[in-house]
């Protein structure tokens, strides 16, 4: 029967009892960082008090023999378990494990001669900016409304209102706290020092959250920033602003920012890598008999010749005229596809003209000479 003070550190870790050493340090890290002080202000005093608790339970069972220990009695007893109890030491400072996830997480300095917060890289943000096929032929400059995460005025990025930042009472202003442990047989006792959950080894603690960014030290705000796009972007292309991303935490530098191309759909061009492609219309008389005629281009008109005899669907190409190079060196090329146009209304005179002309040809169209009545008469007639 487990006694009052009994502990269940796996339930505290929300492990099972057969957990590896890798399950029981993920655990770890993904509560601690939960329950961080830091990252809790609206409930401090419940987050210490759970961030404590964690601790100790992965101070076992991250132990073999504090954990064989632990299994064998199922209880929390400091004189058979070595469970650690918690006392104000400073002086002594064997590093170990527990001081690298609290680093890597939480941004705590262990190796220094005061536990300071480490400064944080801001985020870097990602978004996306349509782009016209004009601009990213030509390139251009445009400004953009950008929501980031920017540095506190209020309060400096500290998270305290001005003047509210006090010594620790927790680890007096070392940054650190430390427990005591007495092994098997309660002979030996050892000191471990672990940063302070209160401060997060700051050695000041805050007093009166700063009301304009919630105590984080940096609050969302939409800034405008102007983006140079360079000619030849396309559809993916990302472009990169060192800095300009969210800014950093206690002091750290900012994140960049990272532009992502979204090519818009163009109503006369497709494109596909550097070449552009398009289509035009041509009458049968200009395909049958050659013509020259302007070809629409991003950069202004150009001659296209059409031979004598060209076929509908024909692709011609104009080099030179199609997308530019990020690196700036040549462009593509423009196809131009011919579709013959057929007209849908002929007047007298070019009814008479296109038959001869298929007379001349020896092709005798069907009902070419009959009236749209007389075509009737044939259709109805045949059902008799």
């Amino acid at each position: 029967m487990p006694s009052s003070d009994y502990k269940d550190y796996y339930a505290i870790l929300g492990v099972p009892r057969n957990a590896t050493q890798e399950e029981i340090k993920r655990a770890f890290k993904r509560l601690a960082k939960e329950w961080h002080p830091d990252l809790n202000p609206h409930r401090r005093k419940e987050a210490e008090e759970r961030f404590k608790e964690i601790a100790e339970a992965y101070q076992v069972l991250s132990d073999p023999e504090k954990r064989r220990i632990y299994d064998l009695y199922g209880r929390v007893d400091v004189q058979t378990t070595g469970v650690p109890s918690w006392s104000d030491f400073s002086a002594y400072d064997p590093f170990s494990e527990l001081f690298d996830i609290f680093d890597a997480f939480f941004g705590v300095g262990t190796r220094r001669t005061r536990y300071e917060r480490r400064t944080e890289r801001g985020e870097d943000v990602s978004i996306e900016l349509p782009v016209t096929l004009e601009e990213a032929y030509h390139g251009a400059s445009k400004e953009i409304e950008v929501p980031l995460l920017v540095t506190c005025t209020y309060c400096g990025g500290t998270g305290a209102t001005r003047g509210s930042m006090r010594t620790c009472r927790e680890c007096g202003g070392s940054g650190r706290v430390t427990y005591s442990q007495t092994s098997f047989g309660g002979f030996v006792r050892s000191i471990t020092t672990i940063p302070c959950p209160t401060c997060g080894g700051t050695g000041r603690a805050i007093e009166d959250i700063c009301k304009h960014c919630g105590g984080a030290g940096r609050r969302e705000e939409v800034q405008k920033i102007t983006v140079e796009i360079p000619p030849g972007v396309d559809e993916g292309s990302e472009l990169r602003l060192p800095g300009r991303g969210n800014a950093g935490k206690h002091g750290g530098s900012h994140g960049d920012l990272y532009i992502r191309i979204r090519l818009l759909p163009h109503e006369r061009f497709t494109r596909k890598g550097k070449d552009l492609y398009t289509d035009v219309k041509i009458t049968f008389p200009q395909a049958a008999l050659g013509d020259v005629i302007n070809i629409q281009t991003l950069d202004g008109d150009v001659e296209l010749i059409i031979p004598p005899g060209t076929q509908p669907g024909e692709v011609f190409r104009i080099p030179q005229k199609g997308m530019p190079t990020l690196s700036g060196k040549g462009k593509g090329d423009l196809y131009v596809s011919v579709k013959v146009e057929v007209p849908k209304h002929l007047t007298q005179q070019q009814r008479k003209l296109l038959l001869e002309l298929a007379a001349s040809m020896n092709v005798h169209p069907k009902g070419a000479d009959k009236s749209f009545l007389e075509k009737l008469k044939g259709v109805f007639g045949q059902r008799k």
